[in-house]
């Protein structure tokens, strides 16, 4: 989707974290980096008529891969992180189309995360679980490469690993608020269209079924038992489900191969995951691949998602290796009620530099679980509660005041037509975290292409709840890091 961010302009802008002196309250303005930016607007233009590169989808997980060393003792495996349009037949022939069935899927994804708060507490589904005594976990860090395919309109991030033994390539939706590992299974009673072919446990030698009284299947929620065997099944708020059977499995990221983790064998699956096998969980809870891997990674991983509109690809890595020095480091905040996602505290945001009045208690988390600001790799645009939106909004319809303004498109109420324009002056737009940092966001994250036509739109919109989201478009191109054992989430200092 939308705006090609070249690596001048992330140099440039991507301007990134300033540690505050002060974090208190009566913080109003922020004078250590610029009020404005140039944004390039026939480069962005000229990136929505590009249509990206069709993978080979009978590539090795090796063909995915790159092995190697940081000069310490850490080995590092890094695969390919790519978007489910660059792997699916599903295209649009103009930009507009694309958009469109993006912000469908997005809204459905933000009715999926309030459906699973406000229904089964934040749960995901599944909520807990553990490996088989984390037996037959390699210590070396290992990941794998992201590529985007926001270009297409989608909302999903893949990962290409392997499943069983000998190890059959799959592709697998990333999700940072699921805390299950599922693949879509033979016999399959009911599935949908994938881009490889569906794993048979029958010719996997590692593949070992779950029992009734295991304590794995105990810690699952909508557990059931059908022949000896323990049954999952994860509903979704949009409608989407998988149901089947829990098994301890090998899955191979590269060279490393990672022993009896638990995933779910999916017979019956029905959803908006076409072209993927299954989903990769990396949620807070303990059923996630990376809760399974705790005591070997440290529940820390971190990814950061291509820039949209390039030919290059993201990453995903997993162990203490991966957690950057350098990083701006922003306190996790626990939802008891949801201990998939990831919470972070956020006071405020800026335009031009300026702190917007909006009162930190609009980004809080409430004792009763309410509120708060969740990060989502699923969700493509940033959600505010509506207050606090149309605050932010105004503040950035004011600084840009002398652009022509366009009619709303599909969620965004805030466009612009700039087909006329090469370049743009544009205010800087940034979150104020507490402890302190600052992220301020490169113009493409914000400002994005709807049509071809040089239409551009604010790419924030408000919330039907008190929930907020900070989406995938607002992530792109920063490094992003998670420190689980510790508490923290990391912004920077690498882009991608």
């Amino acid at each position: 989707m939308l705006v090609t961010l070249q690596t001048t302009l992330l140099l440039l802008v991507v301007g990134v974290l300033v540690a505050r002196t002060s974090t208190t309250a009566s913080t109003t303005a922020a004078t250590s980096y610029a009020a404005f930016q140039h944004f390039n607007v026939k480069e962005a233009i000229a990136s929505t008529k590009i249509q990206p590169p069709k993978i080979n989808a009978h590539e090795e997980i090796s063909d995915y891969t790159d092995h190697f060393s940081d000069g310490t003792d850490h080995q590092k495996w890094k695969l390919k992180l790519v978007h489910r349009d660059k792997i699916t037949s599903t295209h649009f022939s103009d930009h507009r189309r694309r958009f469109e069935a993006h912000m469908k899927r997005d809204a459905k994804r933000v009715a999926s995360l309030l459906h699973r708060l406000t229904s089964s507490g934040g749960g995901g589904g599944a909520a807990a679980t553990s490996t088989a005594d984390g037996v037959g976990h390699e210590l070396e860090d290992f990941g794998s490469d992201v590529v985007s395919g926001m270009d297409q309109g989608s909302g999903e991030y893949f990962v290409r690993i392997g499943v069983g033994s000998p190890p059959k390539s799959q592709y697998m939706v990333i999700d940072s608020g699921s805390d299950i590992v599922w693949v879509q299974c033979q016999p399959c009673n009911q599935c949908y269209r994938q881009t490889d072919p569906v794993f048979d446990p029958a010719s996997s030698a590692s593949f070992t079924g779950v029992s009734c009284g295991s304590s794995a299947c105990d810690r699952l929620e909508n557990a059931g038992c059908h022949s000896g065997r323990c049954g999952y099944e994860v509903s979704y708020g949009d409608g989407s489900y998988t149901k089947g059977t829990m098994a301890f499995e090998t899955l191979t990221f590269g060279h490393t191969a990672i022993r009896n983790v638990a995933i779910g064998c999916g017979h019956r699956n029905r959803g908006m995951f076409v072209g993927a096998a299954g989903l990769l969980g990396i949620g807070g809870g303990s059923m996630s691949l990376v809760g399974q891997l705790d005591g070997q990674t440290g529940s820390a991983f971190s990814y950061c998602l291509v820039s949209r509109g390039t030919e290059s690809s993201g990453s995903l890595e997993f162990g203490s290796g991966a957690l950057p020095v350098g990083a701006a480091w922003v306190p996790l905040v626990r939802n008891p009620r949801a201990r998939s996602f990831y919470y972070i505290g956020l006071l405020g945001v800026g335009i031009g530099g300026m702190r917007v009045p909006i009162s930190e208690d609009v980004f809080e988390l409430t004792q009763l679980g309410d509120g708060g600001v969740v990060m989502d790799t699923g969700t493509a645009v940033t959600r505010f509660p509506t207050a606090a939106y149309e605050a932010f909004r105004d503040a950035f319809v004011a600084e840009t005041a002398s652009l022509p303004r366009a009619n709303g498109v599909s969620i965004f109420d805030t466009c612009y037509d700039l087909n006329e324009f090469v370049t743009v002056r544009v205010p800087t737009v940034s979150f104020y975290f507490s402890s302190g940092p600052i992220l301020t966001l490169p113009a493409g994250n914000f400002l994005i292409p709807v049509d071809e036509m040089g239409t551009f739109c604010f790419a924030f919109a408000p919330s039907p709840s008190g929930l907020s989201i900070l989406g995938n478009i607002q992530q792109e191109g920063i490094q992003i890091s998670y420190d689980g054992a510790n508490g923290f989430v990391g912004f920077g200092p690498n882009v991608c």
